[in-house]
């Protein structure tokens, strides 16, 4: 009798969450289609206003998660005697809210919605100073964010760095002494094979991408290959935005977005499909996760590993231009009338130290990651404040890449992430090359054909095996448990470093090391 009584408490339990689930998951979504009107869409002078009341629905959403009902539900849910009861999924979804719950009931709710405003209104005044090359314009707005994430990482505690804290929101029990390794191993190989391509390799026909582009000939080309390299258009949309991004609404609505750049061809082309690669992940999640907690990827470090095995896996192969290459001049055929196949493989592949973090090439990548995670570090334990990053930055970007930015919007302003708070985000990005490399080694023992695969345009036994094996699990895995799945073992960053080394070997003929 009590445990049929017990039961019948857990059905309840069960139903209340699912209804919170639901109705949280659908505020989400709204606010996520708002997010993208406000960057792609809303014109400029009701911006202001808009951000406010987005930030108050976010802030609803927040009250939700955070909530005695929840709290209750999730208490319920959680005892020893009831694990049973719960299938893998319904655990999963305990797991995710669970953890935000914990971290997030330190927070008071007019904190947050002070904090949701602000990140609102900061985006608008980075735009601005981007625009004007005027770092004062946006440093109001970052002094205050970084004292909310100062104070977050406090509310939220940590071990032995805050900015441990704010790792977790990205990438779930990533940690500065976790990170720290992989990178310095990683930095150090990079470095070294940076050194050896300046002084011995040869060079490539870079030059060919110095001359205008059509801009309305790159928009066509980018939705000609869209559908091939397996994403679905009736479930998405590619726009047009000042920093590329892709936002899921549901699972049936995914909005690509890229910029378009007359004389830089390449920033459109490996934008764009970098940004397929996260929204092929959102699109391939099982339907059955619709409407609930699961129904996107498993952590932004994972994302990050889809958009950029996409991009340079796949997108910078010989394979792929194989398949490509003879369309693209069909599309500009003056500028490439010259131009073999393997001198535009090697183009797209030149390593070359450069200012901009998303139009740099695979190899110095990770060096600008670095810069950032580095600064990030320090400005969180309060080494230094928020006025003094031009300073900073330009100096980092001197030790870490030997080039230092002639301007504040080619250099501290030209990333997006620190006006919506996103401070602990950029290693993900340096995460996502190590885990790509890594499913890579898998999938090249999985399937022997893949190259043949990428050559002969048949994307869709690729995407296949991402959606089987990664993407439709969503949420369901953490993602240390996710790559040990796929891969049969923890992130390894010796994978990276094999996968660079034979790549521009191969690129630039270098000699054996």
């Amino acid at each position: 009798m009590e445990q049929k009584s017990g039961t019948q408490s857990v059905q309840d339990a069960l139903k209340k969450f699912k209804a919170l689930d639901e109705k949280i998951t659908h505020f989400s979504s709204i606010v996520g289609l708002a997010e993208w009107d406000q960057k792609v869409m809303a014109p400029k002078k009701g911006r202001n206003v808009f951000a406010k009341a987005a930030g108050t629905l976010r802030t609803e959403v927040f009250k939700l998660s955070v909530s005695n009902e929840m709290g209750d539900v999730l208490a319920a849910l959680s005892t020893p005697e009831n694990d049973h009861v719960l299938d893998t999924v319904t655990k999963a979804k305990v797991r995710e809210y669970k953890t935000y719950y914990q971290k997030s009931k330190t927070i008071p709710a007019e904190l947050f919605q002070e904090y949701s405003i602000l990140t609102g209104q900061a985006n608008d005044a980075w735009e601005e100073a981007r625009d004007k090359n005027d770092f004062t314009i946006f440093l109001p707005y970052l002094e205050k964010i970084v004292d909310y994430k100062r104070k977050f990482a406090e509310l939220f505690g940590y071990e032995d760095h805050p900015y441990d804290a704010l790792l977790d929101e990205f990438e779930p029990g990533l940690t500065v002494k976790v990170l720290d390794p992989l990178f310095a191993k990683l930095r150090e190989s990079s470095v070294k094979l940076l050194n050896r391509i300046q002084h011995n390799g040869q060079k490539t026909r870079v030059e060919i991408f110095a001359q205008p582009y059509s801009v309305e000939k790159q928009k066509e080309f980018n939705h000609y290959i869209l559908p091939i390299i397996g994403f679905d258009m009736d479930a998405g949309r590619l726009d047009e935005t000042v920093h590329p991004f892709a936002q899921t609404v549901n699972i049936g609505d995914v909005r690509l977005t890229t910029r378009y750049l007359e004389h830089n061809v390449r920033s459109a082309l490996f934008g764009t499909i970098h940004e397929a690669g996260h929204g092929m992940y959102e699109q391939h999640i099982n339907q059955e996760f619709e409407e609930s907690v699961l129904q996107s990827g498993t952590s932004f470090g994972i994302h990050e590993s889809q958009s950029r095995f996409l991009e340079n896996m796949v997108g910078r192969s010989k394979e792929f231009w194989t398949y490509f290459y003879p369309a693209l001049k069909q599309y500009f055929p003056v500028q490439l009338a010259d131009v073999s196949l393997d001198d535009f493989y090697r183009a797209v592949n030149t390593v070359e130290p450069s200012l901009i973090r998303v139009e740099a090439d695979e190899l110095t990548y990770n060096l600008h990651i670095m810069v950032r995670y580095e600064i990030e570090k320090a400005l969180i334990a309060g080494e230094f404040e928020a006025k003094d990053l031009p300073e900073i930055w330009n100096q980092k970007m001197q030790d870490y890449l030997g080039i230092t930015p002639p301007t504040d919007t080619e250099g501290v302003l030209q990333d997006v992430h620190w006006s919506f708070g996103g401070i602990g985000y950029f290693p993900s990005y340096s995460l996502g090359n190590l885990y790509a490399a890594q499913i890579l080694r898998t999938i090249q023992k999985e399937l022997p054909e893949f190259k043949s695969l990428i050559k002969n345009g048949r994307f869709d036994v690729i995407q296949e095996w991402l959606r089987v094996n990664i993407h439709q699990y969503g949420k369901l895995y953490t993602p240390n448990e996710l790559i040990v799945k796929v891969t049969g073992e923890e992130l390894n960053a010796d994978y990276l470093v094999e996968y660079l080394e034979e790549k521009y070997s191969e690129v630039y003929s270098l000699e054996d090391k």
